[in-house]
């Protein structure tokens, strides 16, 4: 997509010191990210849970409130399945997930849910395991 298919906005309004306010494209971009939240079926917890902010974050990105830094939007496209330009993008056709991602999306739900952290951890031992991390002595932190 080129810059002069982005929607007309002006730099964002300072209000006084501090970091610009959300402007149009934020608002855009939050709008995608809804979309696609949507289409896979995920709910504002979930995704959240996923990046790592809380809930109430998420829905200030959503609504375009908030402004997202190259990083959070990098990690939100990877967890969503798509490229960050789709949050760009006009109205094409939402991708659907790959069956990889699927499963990630879907573990990361679940574990999220799983109520007893000895529980947790014990999930998160046998991910290592089963990827063979164990026995190179890679225990990495333990599981909230």
């Amino acid at each position: 997509m080129t810059a002069a298919a982005l929607p007309e906005t002006a730099p964002s309004p300072r209000g006084g010191r501090g970091r610009p306010r959300a402007g149009a494209i934020d608002a855009l971009v939050g709008r995608r990210v809804r979309e696609r939240r949507l289409a896979l079926g995920l709910t504002v917890q979930e995704v959240a849970a996923v990046l790592g902010v809380p809930y109430q974050q998420l829905h200030k990105y959503e609504t375009g409130a908030n402004r997202l830094s190259a990083g959070r939007l990098f990690l939100l496209a990877e967890a969503l399945g798509v490229e960050v330009g789709h949050f760009f993008g006009g109205d094409e056709e939402v991708a659907a997930p790959t069956g990889q991602r699927r499963m990630l999306l879907d573990l990361a739900r679940n574990f999220a849910r799983i109520p007893d952290r000895q529980q947790r951890e014990a999930v998160a031992r046998l991910a290592r395991t089963l990827a063979g991390l164990e026995a190179d002595g890679e225990d990495g932190p333990a599981a909230p």
